[in-house]
């Protein structure tokens, strides 16, 4: 398993490309985003569980309800949600889409993000549809990734090359989530792509399985998205054995996958709306894996914590606060919490108690921009990881004039 180059155009077949096309007033910005697989793919998506949702989420479900589908259009700026014409700009943008490419509208995924219910017009997606298509590149993935951006400070892309049966395989994607981000399915926009072969109900059974200890634990303000979605295509363009059970071949694709998607976690949780830390929360010693993944997700969504981690302080009580209301069964006469990053690691509890250490070294390590928070229950041998960011200032003057 290798990190390589190449994103969401790591794979063989997939092309990718970006452009302004007017959604946002900025024009140095692109907001309009177009991935398509040479040939049509397997499919698999999941989606937000906020009882309001984009419009575009049911266009896609509709037309990946095949397991098919070959290609991704995403416009930033606008959410395309709340609209009284939602679905119907939807179904156009997938029916323009599929016009300039040739292929059938029903194997178009459709995403769109930014502002809640405002009218989104088809007019400019029309118009700059064909420069867009005309473009496609098997070097385009920083295009899109940068067309599907909307408070994101950096673009999101990560991929990596395995082997299946001798064939020489690759799975990448890229991401976009800086607010709005707290999923309970998949997260913010996530777009992977593979040239895999694997089935179809296959491929969802690994998406759902993965994003249960990735984007699932996963948290930067504790507000889940009306739009999150998480797409991906296996185009079987690698020329592998397609893979029809689980068996070793699908773990190796599974390791692949969480590969992937824990590095795009990772680069979300650090580039939060105004964040200056990406924060890691290690739980480790609890006797069930899901008391260690509601006491790691409990830490990294306590907002006293998060506030305590921007100004480098060790208030290791907000710790035990967020494992205490966390609804977690545990001994709170057990737990030992420290913190660590690349200046070293300080205890600062054990037991459930406080223990003497230096706020000097404990202020050291806290100022830099990677945290990881251990916490070791001592209930048991199963663990879970969570990612989120701190609270700064920049958060709320972010969000005070997101919309105007």
């Amino acid at each position: 398993m290798q990190l390589i180059s190449g994103g969401v155009c790591a794979a063989k077949g997939f092309k990718a490309g970006g452009i302004h096309c007017g959604i946002r007033k900025n024009r140095t910005k692109k907001d309009l985003a177009l991935l398509v697989s040479d040939v049509p793919a397997s499919a698999a998506a999941l989606y937000t569980t906020n009882l309001v949702k984009g419009a575009p989420l049911t266009v896609t479900k509709e037309h990946i309800a095949d397991g098919i589908a070959q290609a991704v259009i995403c416009n930033s700026g606008n959410a395309n949600t709340c609209n009284a014409d939602g679905i119907e700009i939807a179904e156009k943008m997938s029916d323009l889409t599929a016009e300039v490419l040739g292929i059938k509208a029903s194997d178009v995924v459709v995403a769109s993000t930014g502002v809640i219910g405002q009218p989104l017009y088809i007019d400019p997606i029309a118009a700059a549809l064909p420069a867009l298509a005309k473009n496609l590149n098997y070097e385009g993935s920083p295009d899109a990734a940068e067309a599907i951006m909307t408070t994101d400070t950096i673009d999101k892309q990560v991929a990596v090359e395995f082997t299946l049966g001798g064939k020489v395989c690759r799975l990448g994607g890229i991401a976009k989530g800086s607010g709005m981000i707290h999923p309970n399915m998949a997260t913010m926009l996530v777009f992977l792509t593979t040239d895999a072969a694997i089935d179809s109900k296959l491929l969802h059974k690994a998406l759902h399985s993965d994003i249960s200890d990735t984007f699932n634990m996963l948290s930067i303000d504790g507000d889940t998205s009306t739009n999150d979605m998480v797409c991906i295509l296996a185009n079987g363009m690698a020329g592998n054995e397609k893979i029809t059970e689980e068996n070793e071949d699908f773990a190796v694709f599974m390791k692949a996958l969480n590969t992937v998607t824990v590095q795009l976690c990772k680069l979300v949780a650090g580039d939060g709306e105004g964040a200056t830390k990406l924060l890691e929360c290690l739980v480790s010693g609890a006797k069930e894996k899901q008391i260690a993944k509601t006491v790691a997700k409990s830490v990294i969504c306590s907002s006293l914590l998060k506030a305590a981690m921007f100004g480098a302080d060790a208030n290791w009580g907000r710790v035990l606060c967020a494992i205490g209301y966390s609804g977690a069964q545990v001994d709170v006469n057990k737990i030992d919490v420290a913190f660590r990053s690349a200046k070293g690691t300080i205890e600062v509890c054990k037991d459930g108690a406080g223990i003497d250490f230096s706020e000097e070294i404990a202020k050291e390590i806290l100022l830099e921009k990677e945290i990881e928070i251990l916490v070791n229950l001592n209930d048991g041998d199963k663990e879970a990881c969570a990612w989120g960011c701190d609270l700064t200032y920049d958060y709320v003057k972010i969000n005070g004039d997101y919309r105007t």
